[in-house]
């Protein structure tokens, strides 16, 4: 009855074209939130030290 091909191809090809987009707009995103994470963990890391770094001065200040 039917010989594989699509009764309505820009039905098709519109769906395939939003697939598409869905999955680039979820690497965008997923990309941008990486980047974001990375950017704070640094940001976290360096708020660490310093903080380490002036409770070892305030300490050795005291005493």
């Amino acid at each position: 009855m039917t010989d594989g091909r699509s009764r309505y191809p820009e039905v098709t090809m519109r769906s395939l074209l939003i697939a598409v987009a869905v999955v680039a707009v979820v690497l965008l995103v997923l990309g941008a939130v990486l980047e974001a994470l990375r950017f704070l963990l640094v940001l976290g890391l360096v708020a660490l030290v310093v903080a380490l770094v002036l409770g070892f001065v305030g300490n050795r200040t005291r005493t």
